[in-house]
């Protein structure tokens, strides 16, 4: 088999062109299928896709992560590919594999504190942080994407009812709640600093530039950037940061999934269901941290995390 490797190998740099890097990690990868065969009786040319399933198995056993089982698979295939297509076998064990999909990220959120602090960071003596602080709340308030969030039009608020109709993905509309305080500063921003940020006739942007031209979604996430040093918010916050906590603050507070689903515009209830997980993290986060029954004492006597 290690002919094999030393044939692929060749073929990667001759023909592909891949960095030695690359190589080095396709020729480990191989190396230890090679060795997982020997030692099960087989070779490259006999494997099986229950070879190959055990093997992966073992990996997974080892303790490896999704993605480097997902790595070691994709060696795998090109190798059995490469024989294919040199004419040493007609058969490819990896043909109907699935690939591993790789473990879905739970989606950054901030405290409640924190989103407060944020949301005050603006100076709401100056007609842009008025408008910023309009902006911010209103997000927080309602988990708007940023694309929705700077599409808004004068007439899609409903200060009467105090709504807000939105058209999200695939044109689909929806009706949102406005907090109180949101309402208010929107309201405050509509009043003393919207006209005078008006430069052209028939601008229905909502939220303007001193320019008179609507704001873009680069430039509200530069602001963001900017208020969260002020705040002393992680940096890496971006805007959806904002939708994200606000759909879990909900579901910590006691809003059912669907409800959610519909305020964020979520085309099924699955997407949603990710809120779930990050509500338990964070639920466990703080047990850990506060609970006397998830502390134990270390060899000193003092308390340490369980």
């Amino acid at each position: 088999m290690q002919e094999d490797i030393d044939a692929f190998v060749a073929y990667l740099v001759a023909e592909v062109g891949v960095s030695p890097h690359t190589v080095s990690a396709y020729r480990r990868d191989l190396q230890q299928y090679a060795e997982h065969l020997l030692a099960h009786g087989s070779s490259f040319l006999q494997a099986t896709e229950e070879d190959i399933t055990a093997y992966l198995g073992t990996l997974r056993h080892r303790g490896l992560s999704r993605a480097s089982v997902q790595r070691k698979l994709s060696s795998l295939r090109q190798l059995h590919k490469f024989l294919v297509r040199e004419g040493l076998t007609d058969k490819d064990p990896t043909r109907n594999l699935a690939t591993p999909q790789p473990a879905r990220r739970l989606p950054k959120v901030l405290t409640v504190q924190q989103c407060l602090t944020l949301l005050d960071a603006p100076n709401l003596q100056t007609p842009e942080g008025l408008r910023d602080a309009a902006m911010l709340t209103l997000m927080y308030a309602t988990g708007l994407r940023v694309s929705e969030l700077v599409s808004l039009r004068r007439h899609t608020i409903d200060a009467e009812r105090g709504v807000l109709r939105v058209r999200g993905k695939g044109s689909k509309e929806r009706v949102i709640p406005i907090a109180p305080l949101a309402l208010d500063l929107l309201q405050l921003y509509l009043q003393e600093v919207r006209p005078h940020f008006e430069k052209y006739e028939g601008e229905d942007g909502l939220f303007l530039t001193r320019r008179g031209r609507p704001m873009t979604r680069v430039r509200f996430w530069q602001n963001v950037k900017q208020y969260c040093r002020l705040a002393g918010i992680p940096e890496d916050t971006s805007p959806h940061t904002l939708r994200h906590s606000f759909a879990t603050h909900l579901l910590e507070g006691g809003a059912d999934l669907r409800s959610i689903q519909e305020m964020l515009g979520h085309s099924s209830l699955g997407v949603t269901q990710i809120y779930t997980h990050v509500s338990a993290a964070r639920k466990r986060e703080v047990y850990d941290a506060t609970h006397p029954r998830a502390r134990r004492r270390d060899a000193s006597g003092e308390m340490g995390t369980s």
